[in-house]
């Protein structure tokens, strides 16, 4: 059964009713799927989709006790399948912390606004260890109830084989791992101390803010019994948020006098005293995030965060406690800088881009849709060859008379094509396929590519699919895409992005030298 079929059922148990539409939400670094529902009277739900039940389960209980018992702002479960691997929750809203702040980011200037925004983030987050951490059954988390060695020591190999070796840095194994052994043992210091309920992921991404300017936690299914500092850690020096100091210091400042308030035995001088440990671990943890998502996965944000997070590491051992408990830690961070830092990617960037001789030289995509019956399009560019693509084999909507008069780019059509579950596996293959490509073009410098979609009418699968793939190509790679639909008489200029986004993308291996890969 396909996500779709899954959470229209799901839906229709909750509800009574198939929701009015299904629109697939941008993912995240995790391999959950989402979805937003709309229902018949407008309101929407979100579903969520993931393979691994026990984590769900995890969501789904946290969910209840924080949303149920602690009447605190998280997403409320309103259905789930019976095998766990599909839920609905509320809608936490449309748009997170993260894209809330962008115009402060890019200009450094935040509005009473933004700071009351970010202020309030933090007294959410006291709230939610403190209050959430009362009759907590932590044996309801996962993978485990509590922050222990193990979990300190999956984080760290994370780091290590996930970001640091890949990197191709020189260093002391068992220099570095006597730096962990260290590490672990500071961390875990407190531990018989600890009440609170610990997020793990809170950070403004997983932060939703409302019209009316409320907030809403979400994405908190690692959660579990630990030090509320991680917490902070995780939220005011997120790497890509670029909070300055006297902001990170404000909202430090925000959230002890908020846990004092709650827990007049809070310790705010041995929080403020361990903090700094908290947000290299933290740190740690994140680069191994970017180098399994970003160098493995190849996914462009968390490729794009990379020289954010170097940063962020370089300066927090160039502090002189730390440096002075983590001098090797502290050789590899000025090696990692030199090679990924800021200042090193905007001088490849800065090289990549003077190889491209002029703007209109960058690769354009030609993806139309056709029926077979007119002839296959002609390369109007003159190169020939490209890709042609039978879409007849999946199911055809224009055999029923509901859709006879509609095209792929109609919400009907396209909910039949998704949800008779034959489209998707024949998109994946015709991205796997041309995007392969798409990258040894952009790395030759060649500046055409045809790829072509055709079905018996040209009306409705070929056009879902010219669709898809072009907005594909389009996001992942920046290049400008040519979208034609033949026999509708639709043309559509996709514009092409900033080139870097194209370098992020996928001119990135950290086990060759730069200069080859140039």
């Amino acid at each position: 059964m396909t996500d779709i079929d899954k959470i229209k059922d799901l839906y229709s148990s909750r509800f009574g009713a198939f929701p009015a539409g299904v629109t697939p939400m941008a993912g995240a670094g995790s391999n959950r799927r989402y979805y937003r529902l709309e229902g018949c009277a407008g309101e929407a739900v979100v579903a969520t989709c993931g393979d691994d039940a026990a984590e769900n389960r995890a969501f789904m209980a946290l969910s209840g006790h924080l949303c149920d018992n602690c009447r605190l702002p998280v997403p409320a479960i309103l259905a789930s399948s019976e095998d766990n691997t599909a839920y609905l929750q509320t809608w936490a809203g449309e748009k997170d912390l993260f894209s809330t702040l962008a115009h402060a980011r890019e200009t450094g200037e935040y509005s009473s606004a933004d700071i009351s925004l970010l202020d309030e983030a933090l007294r959410l987050l006291a709230r939610i260890q403190h209050s959430g951490g009362k009759g907590m059954d932590f044996d309801i988390c996962y993978p485990r109830r509590e922050m222990d060695r193990r979990l300190v020591r999956w984080d760290l190999s994370y780091f290590k084989y996930c970001f640091l070796k890949p990197s191709g840095i020189e260093f002391d194994e068992d220099a570095l791992q006597d730096e962990f052994d260290s590490l672990e043992e500071v961390l875990l210091s407190g531990k018989d101390d600890w009440s609170t309920f610990m997020l793990r992921d809170f950070q403004s991404r997983n932060v939703m803010v409302g019209e009316d300017g409320s907030l809403t936690a979400i994405d908190f299914q690692g959660g579990r019994r630990g030090p509320g500092v991680y917490d902070v850690a995780s939220f005011v020096w997120q790497a890509k948020a670029r909070y300055p100091e006297w902001l990170k210091e404000r909202m430090t400042d925000v959230y002890v006098n908020e846990m004092e308030r709650l827990n007049p035995a809070f310790d705010s001088e041995g929080f403020r005293e361990e903090l700094p440990v908290f947000v290299l671990f933290r740190c740690l943890q994140t680069l191994g995030a970017y180098g399994f998502r970003g160098w493995i996965e190849r996914k462009p944000h968390f490729l794009q965060s990379v020289p954010a997070g170097v940063d962020n590491l370089a300066t927090l051992l160039s502090n002189g406690k730390l440096s002075e408990m983590f001098p090797h830690l502290e050789q590899i961070a000025i090696g990692l800088k030199a090679r990924f830092g800021s200042e090193a990617e905007g001088k490849r960037r800065e090289k990549y881009l003077h190889q491209i001789p002029a703007a209109e030289n960058l690769l354009t995509v030609r993806v139309t849709s056709f029926s077979f019956k007119k002839g296959v399009p002609e390369d109007p560019s003159g190169n020939g060859g490209g890709f042609v693509f039978d879409c007849r084999a999946p199911h055809n909507p224009g055999r029923y008379e509901p859709y006879k008069k509609l095209t792929g780019l109609d919400a009907p059509v396209r909910e039949f094509l998704e949800s008779d579950g034959e489209i998707k596996p024949f998109i994946e293959e015709c991205e796997r396929i041309v995007d392969a490509s798409v990258e040894r073009y952009l790395q030759r410098g060649f500046t055409n590519l045809s790829v072509n979609f055709g079905c018996t009418g040209g009306q409705h699968r070929s056009v879902y699919s010219a669709d898809a793939v072009a907005r594909h190509l389009n996001d992942k790679y920046g290049v400008k895409v040519l979208l034609t639909h033949r026999e509708q008489g639709i043309f559509e200029e996709l514009p092409e992005k900033d080139v870097a986004v194209v370098f992020d993308s996928f001119l990135r291996d950290p086990q060759k030298p730069y200069e080859e890969q140039l």
